[in-house]
């Protein structure tokens, strides 16, 4: 069971927030973020957030953090935030776009490295899987991200690594035993690094 002490003492579930790539609101990526919020082991809390197409682009000059001036961060900006900045851990779910990472993606990525050195994703174990076409399943995509996030500050957990070959998925889609079983043998990974971290 993976849980750590709320400082009282008393378990509290390992909270993890699943970070969606993909915009498509059908999208395979969207359905295996669920399918771990769904299915999440006991002692784990899993939030999926799969609006990242509402994040302006990043910049600067509108980055409170950054500068001043720029007075209110984005809402949305914030509440992304917030919502990894209170989990224990981070989920990326990812497609592949032109042989990497999604646009969508890589600007949340950069929303959270800031304030250089102290943004919210600092230190949070994270975990990409993710599904796509083709026989490599979105390899290149996860590599990226994956990169992407260790610069930004995020504690990578290699051994987090599900790619599936959304070409190849049958009748049961993501509800196929075979793929619950790697998603949440993901989360248990991810779990077991915060509870490693207490």
């Amino acid at each position: 069971m993976s849980q750590e002490t709320n400082g009282t003492g008393s378990a509290r579930p390992a909270k993890v927030v699943a970070l969606v790539g993909s915009l498509r609101e059908a999208s395979v990526n969207r359905q295996l973020a669920h399918v771990a919020a769904d299915n999440a082991p006991e002692g784990v809390e899993v939030s999926v957030i799969a609006d990242l197409g509402a994040l302006p682009f990043y910049n600067e000059d509108t980055d409170p953090s950054v500068n001043p001036a720029a007075g209110e961060v984005h809402a949305k900006v914030a509440g992304l935030r917030t919502a990894v900045a209170d989990a224990d851990a981070v989920l990326i779910v990812t497609p592949e776009h032109n042989g990497s990472i999604p646009a969508a993606l890589k600007n949340a990525i950069d929303w959270l490295s800031r304030p250089y050195g102290t943004g919210a994703i600092k230190g949070k174990p994270v975990g990409v899987i993710g599904a796509a076409l083709g026989q490599y399943a979105g390899t290149w995509s996860r590599t990226e991200t994956r990169k992407s996030v260790g610069i930004a500050g995020g504690q990578v957990v290699e051994e987090v690594e599900v790619g599936i070959n959304s070409s190849k998925l049958g009748e049961q889609g993501v509800s196929a035993p075979e793929v619950v079983e790697q998603v949440v043998g993901a989360v248990s990974r991810l779990a077991d690094e915060v509870v490693a971290a207490v």
